[in-house]
């Protein structure tokens, strides 16, 4: 395998008619998401959008959007979602780095990017409605022919998708994770964990964090269902245990002030998802005395620590945790298969001696590249370094 597209691919002919995707307005199943993803392709293709050209999202998260995401896949390109809450400047300056083919928003968003008159008029012109652009996608005709052609220009070491974090001085930085990456870690982390098509992932991370990979990837790897969780449920939590219900969940990856929203609220004391089997929390510290609160309620689910920086693809660490384990401090536990994970003291030597204290580095096939203004800076970069190797200067 070496685009993600045979992941969706293989679950559309095997579970053709099973819910890929959901939230609360609407699903897809594996094989729509396939059929109209090609659509969307084919779409940019006719419009001579150019292999690893970028499409912007300024949206939240839906189905819709996933759509359009495996769309510009199939057209060669990647995808980056640019936080809404953010303050519109840091916005635009992502918008600026990624210089897209196209920004797919809705009415609000295409609002607040145009509401003070600063972003740059070529910036403007590349505004989509998503509601429109899936309106002339759908009407298009797969042209199996020039998606073929897209898929024999491809090569795994493409960018799949550019994340933003804040970067070392505080501007963003743009981080490109290639198709190789996720399918290395995806398969990996389905298979330690036991992910199956019988699952349900709750999905909480905006698609703008790297969380919420494992659950996109994870559901279309093994033919799991993903239930959407919209960000505002996360202020109620009546409506969130009650869509978790609904929705049979049985596993949830989640950042840790999201698992201790739930705790503090006691919104276990509402209404118990007794349907999940695993629970797997990263970020941050998990706070033992919240910890013990899931454990009250959910005394026989696993549960995982996971650790691990944006640019090595979401984890590189886990530590599976026992029955009666409750410690104040939990491990970040052992490396994912395929991953090297070390200590190197002040004087770059490997620490092999334990007790002693150094800084953590990680090598592997996971590790993810700078993204860079310049696409062709980009391209160079991804065909010069096979291995993926990250670079700090932006």
């Amino acid at each position: 395998m070496i685009n993600v597209l045979e992941m969706l691919e293989r679950s559309a002919q095997v579970h053709p008619d099973k819910t890929a995707f959901a939230d609360p307005d609407n699903a897809i199943t594996f094989a729509d998401l396939a059929l109209r993803a090609k659509k969307v392709g084919t779409f940019f293709l006719k419009e001579d959008m150019g292999d690893m050209s970028a499409v912007a999202f300024f949206m939240e998260k839906c189905v819709d959007a996933l759509v359009v995401m495996f769309g510009a896949v199939c057209a060669n390109s990647f995808y980056s979602f640019i936080d809404i809450r953010q303050p519109g400047e840091r916005a635009k300056q992502m918008l600026d780095t990624l210089s897209p083919a196209y920004i797919v928003t809705n009415k609000e968003g295409r609002e607040a990017l145009l509401a003070d008159g600063s972003l740059p008029g070529e910036l403007a012109e590349k505004i989509v409605l998503i509601d429109e652009l899936l309106e002339k996608a759908d009407k298009t005709e797969t042209d199996e022919a020039l998606l073929k052609g897209a898929r024999e220009r491809f090569y795994d070491g493409i960018p799949l998708y550019v994340n933003f974090t804040s970067g070392s001085t505080g501007t963003p930085k743009g981080v490109a994770v290639s198709h190789r990456s996720v399918i290395d870690f995806i398969t990996v982390f389905t298979d330690t964990f036991g992910i199956e098509s019988s699952d349900v992932l709750a999905n909480q991370a905006p698609f703008d964090f790297d969380v919420s990979v494992k659950d996109i990837y994870s559901g279309l790897c093994t033919g799991a269902k993903v239930a959407l969780i919209p960000r505002e449920y996360f202020s109620n939590p009546a409506v969130l245990m009650d869509y978790l219900c609904e929705h049979k969940v049985t596993v949830l990856v989640w950042a840790v002030s999201a698992m201790c929203f739930v705790s503090v609220m006691n919104a276990l004391d509402y209404k118990t998802p007794d349907s999940l089997r695993m629970v797997m929390f990263s970020g941050e510290v998990m706070p033992a005395k919240q910890l013990a609160k899931w454990r009250k309620f959910l005394p026989d689910v696993c549960y995982v620590n996971l650790y691990g920086p944006t640019e090595i693809t979401c984890n590189c660490t886990y530590h599976v945790l026992e029955a009666d384990e409750c410690d104040e401090v939990i491990p970040i536990g052992i490396p994912f298969a395929n991953e090297k994970v070390f200590l190197l003291s002040d004087d770059d030597t490997e620490v092999t001696a334990p007790g002693i204290e150094g800084e953590i580095c990680v090598a592997g096939t996971c590790l993810a590249l700078g993204y860079y203004k310049d696409p062709e800076r980009t391209a160079a970069a991804f065909m010069r370094n096979p291995l993926n190797t990250l670079f700090d200067e932006m």
